[in-house]
């Protein structure tokens, strides 16, 4: 548990530096949640009989632990993010290693809640250790090579699903267990192997909610409104509207995982070329026609290629999101990298709490008037994002705030 400063890491073997851990914990993450993910519309539909208000509800209790990621503050001031982001880790895997187990209805919520705990707690102090100890020049193309990394190792998994669920007739049980114990693996394996990383700016552990930040604020909360909505209802739809196996469902997301491989790095690069701004314009723009197109899958009965080729568009489009991490870098101050991690995981989840459940009950009725809906956030996160400075910097936060002129030399 010896403390080594970033500034000393380079001295360190290569499989022992910062980078080396972020690209470890980036591989340990999605192989528990994206698998448990890709399993959940058939697991609740085939074992639970859930229907569409009971998916609602599921993903209303799994986003509780986002709206309360603000208890990340309170957490590191006795423990040290790196510890707290691996245990975190070790919970998400532990939970959902025995979800099968569990096939009520109050079962899977509980099992949901703890590892949305752990889920939730380990995104809010991953984003913050990547501000930290990614250069800034360097942090749009790292975090694309970060998500390239996840989706890879999502990739393996569920290529070994598609593979073998029919020819070995492997249960929920068996895939459950495997992948949240690989996560739990990792997990351990890094609490143990690597020294403590101290970053040069010591992080604030108080409560931080700035007015300066109200624009990346307001985005977020868009984005967690908007996001929900596809998260709970595009592939519930591939499987209640176009009647997807487990293994057609898996492979649709490595398709769309083989896309995100390569698109990530790439949108990277993007954000670096272009800037935060016109990367998030094109995401929201794109984002919003997708919607739209989404709800004419009810309302002119398109057919199921149109609908898988919208979820992997989809996906390319909110892999530009990582613009709104390297736009908060900018304009931040260092110190309040953590802290403001966990308040905007907290402003993500406002919507997330309730949205799925009462979209649950729209869902009933009209189903494409739920993706309506998401285009026209979409719609309003583009107009907040015109308000973003070509190039941010501490005091120019948004184009309402003139630029301040550097001090005579």
């Amino acid at each position: 548990m010896r403390i080594v400063r970033l500034s000393d890491a380079q001295s360190l073997p290569f499989w022992r530096r910062p980078v080396t851990l972020l690209f470890l914990m980036a591989l340990a993450m999605p192989i528990a949640f994206n698998t448990w993910s890709a399993l959940l519309n058939n697991f609740v539909i085939e074992v639970a009989g859930f229907d569409g208000s009971d998916i609602g509800w599921l993903h209303t209790v799994r986003e509780i632990p986002g709206f309360f990621a603000i208890g990340v503050i309170a957490l590191i001031i006795f423990i040290r993010e790196q510890v707290l982001g691996l245990v975190s880790l070790v919970m998400l895997g532990a939970a959902t290693a025995i979800t099968a187990y569990f096939p009520s209805m109050g079962g899977i919520l509980t099992l949901t809640m703890l590892s949305s705990i752990g889920f939730h707690y380990y995104e809010t102090v991953n984003q913050s250790l990547q501000l930290q100890w990614l250069e800034k020049a360097r942090a749009p193309q790292m975090i694309g090579w970060l998500m390239a990394a996840g989706s890879a190792a999502t990739f393996v998994a569920y290529v070994l699903i598609v593979l073998t669920w029919e020819a070995l007739g492997l249960s929920y049980a068996f895939v459950y267990m495997v992948s949240g114990g690989i996560t739990v693996a990792i997990a351990v394996f890094c609490l143990f192997a690597y020294p403590q990383f101290e970053a040069p700016h010591p992080q604030l552990k108080t409560f931080v909610l700035r007015r300066r930040y109200w624009l990346y604020y307001a985005l977020q909360f868009m984005a967690g409104a908007r996001r929900q909505i596809f998260v709970v209802f595009a592939g519930f739809m591939m499987v209640e509207k176009f009647g997807f196996q487990v293994h057609e469902v898996t492979a649709l997301y490595l398709i769309t995982l083989v896309t995100n491989i390569v698109a990530a790095p790439l949108m990277g690069r993007v954000v670096t070329l272009f800037g935060e701004q016109r990367a998030l314009l094109f995401e929201y723009a794109g984002l919003a026609v997708i919607f739209l197109c989404y709800g004419g899958l009810y309302f002119f009965s398109w057919g199921v290629v149109i609908a898988a080729a919208l979820y992997v568009l989809d996906h390319v489009f909110f892999a530009l999101a990582l613009a709104l991490k390297t736009y908060f870098q900018k304009i931040a101050d260092p110190g309040d990298i953590a802290p403001t991690a966990a308040v905007a995981f907290t402003i993500n989840h406002i919507a997330a709490v309730f949205l799925p459940a009462l979209l649950g009950y729209l869902w009933l009725t009209s189903p494409g008037a739920v993706f309506l809906l998401a285009a026209g956030m979409a719609t309003v996160s583009f107009l907040l994002a015109l308000l973003i400075p070509r190039h941010p910097v501490k005091g120019h936060e948004t184009r309402l705030n003139p630029v301040i002129a550097a001090p005579a030399e």
